[in-house]
Formats: C-alpha cells, sequence, structure tokens
C-alpha cells in the first residue's frame, strides 16, 4: 500500500499511526481484529483512485502504540482523533468504512460525535459473537503461548473458514505477521464484546449507515445487522452474495463498489 504516513494523539495520549493515500472526499477506513492497516491491500488500488483514503492502525499493532488498560471507549476515542484530524484537513465531515471490530470502532465514535459524514459498516460483532465458552478456552489458549491455535480457533469457530481457508491465509500472510497482535490482543477485545449492546450504541448516532452482510456469513453477523437494522430504520441492508465475513479478501471489487455507491451518491 503506497501513501503517506502520518499520526495523531488520541485522548489519552496514545498515539494512533495511519497511512493516507489518493484523491478525492476523506475516506477512513478501521480494520478488525489480528490485523493491521494492511489488511486492506486488496481494497486499497480500488479506492484512492476515488478516494483520499486514510488507513489507520487500531491502537497496539503496525504503526500505533498501545495504552496503559484497554476499553472499547479508548478505541471510540482513536477514531475520534483521527477523524477529527482528516475532517480539519478538508474543513467538512469525512466517511468512514469498518470492518468487524473495526465497524464497532467507527460505530461509537459516531455515538461520541466524530466529525463523520457517512458510515458503511461490515458485520461488526455483537456479544453473540463470542460465546462464554469460547472465550474461556481461548483464554486459556493465550496463557499457554498457543498463539496460532487460538487464532485458528477464532477464525473457523467464530469467523466460519474451512480448515481449507485457515491453511491459504497462513500460506499467505506475508510480513504482516499476526502472532503479536492475538497474544496482545485477541483476549481483551473478547471480552469487552461481552460486555457491548450495539443497538444500545447505535441508538446515539445520526449519520446515514450502510450495513453490509455476506449471504453465507456465520449466522452471528446476521443477527447483528438484524439488530442494528430495528435500531436505526433509516439505514440500508446491503447482502452480498455468496460471500462470508472476510469479503474484502475474497471480493474486494465488490465490497468497492458498494461504497462508492453508498458515499459518492450524492
Amino acid at each position: 500500500m503506497e501513501g503517506a504516513p502520518g499520526s495523531v494523539v488520541s485522548a489519552d495520549g496514545t498515539r494512533i499511526g495511519f497511512i493516507t493515500g489518493g484523491e478525492g472526499p476523506a475516506l477512513l477506513m478501521v480494520h478488525g481484529g489480528m490485523c493491521s492497516s494492511a489488511r486492506w491491500a486488496p481494497l486499497w488500488p480500488l479506492l484512492v483512485g476515488r478516494f483520499r483514503v486514510t488507513a489507520m492502525d487500531r491502537r497496539g499493532r503496525g504503526s500505533s502504540d498501545d495504552g496503559e488498560g484497554y476499553s472499547l471507549g479508548a478505541e471510540y476515542a482513536d477514531v475520534i482523533a483521527v477523524a477529527e484530524h482528516l475532517s480539519a484537513g478538508q474543513r467538512r465531515p469525512i466517511d468512514v468504512f469498518g470492518h468487524s471490530y473495526g465497524a464497532v470502532c467507527a460505530l461509537g465514535a459516531a455515538a461520541l460525535g466524530a466529525p463523520l459524514r457517512r458510515l458503511a459498516l461490515y458485520e461488526p460483532p455483537g456479544m453473540q459473537t463470542v460465546p462464554a465458552d469460547w472465550l474461556d478456552r481461548v483464554r486459556s489458549m493465550i496463557a499457554r503461548g498457543q498463539f496460532g491455535p487460538a487464532m485458528r480457533s477464532f477464525l473457523i469457530d467464530i469467523v466460519g473458514l474451512s480448515w481449507e481457508q485457515v491453511e491459504l491465509l497462513r500460506d499467505n500472510v506475508g510480513e504482516d505477521n499476526p502472532m503479536p497482535i492475538v497474544e496482545k490482543t485477541m483476549v481483551r477485545e473478547a471480552e469487552a464484546l461481552r460486555t457491548l449492546c450495539l443497538p444500545d450504541v447505535a441508538a446515539e448516532v445520526v449519520q446515514p449507515i450502510l450495513l453490509l452482510l455476506g449471504s453465507v456469513s456465520p449466522p452471528w453477523a446476521g443477527a447483528v445487522i438484524r439488530s442494528l437494522a430495528d435500531a436505526l430504520p433509516a439505514a440500508k441492508v446491503e447482502v452480498l452474495p455468496d460471500q462470508g465475513h472476510e469479503a474484502v479478501d475474497s471480493a474486494p471489487e465488490l465490497v468497492a463498489s458498494q461504497l462508492a455507491s453508498f458515499f459518492l451518491d450524492e
């Protein structure tokens, strides 16, 4: 991904890094769990011709530092800090696309007054995403240093990938080694989701929202999208045919088309 690096300081003093490229209206992208801003590589070339795209690294990974403690509120504040920086640069609210856990962070930032014009959210997780027994197993794996098995469990048991798909991901991981991220962030993010009521967060959001759902995604994804659609009567729901939770990788052209249609439709 080619672009100019930058950073802002979040509310708790944590430095949040990002990369910016392209020309056009500002679009902030917030990635999900177990990855960094590098996970946007499939989408990046499809968007930078239409938007000035900024991909932030969530705290604890990539070019961003980590805070003393952890809370979803801190993640919301990180998105707000980057959004305020970008909004000041173009003198108007910006658009944001969040995938998975990043969609939760974007929604929470909007609820707290971030300068956002429109939001596109791909399958944000909720409390139903993280069964208590699964969290207990993964907590034990992480404590024993079994980061690879913990990641495989997440991808298969939660995301719904097949063993073959997981093996393919492992073989194509490149330089973005997810194991340090798994060690540092998997348990804390899962624990945060166990206490999260997304419809309550959504009740404070007034911006237009596009909710993206894969037609073959795990059951929790549909349940969360339906709960958000009920809480956001003006939200638009689009179902991506034959896609699961990782359509950013499997169908980047389709995702880019949805984003362009939503964000560029005046």
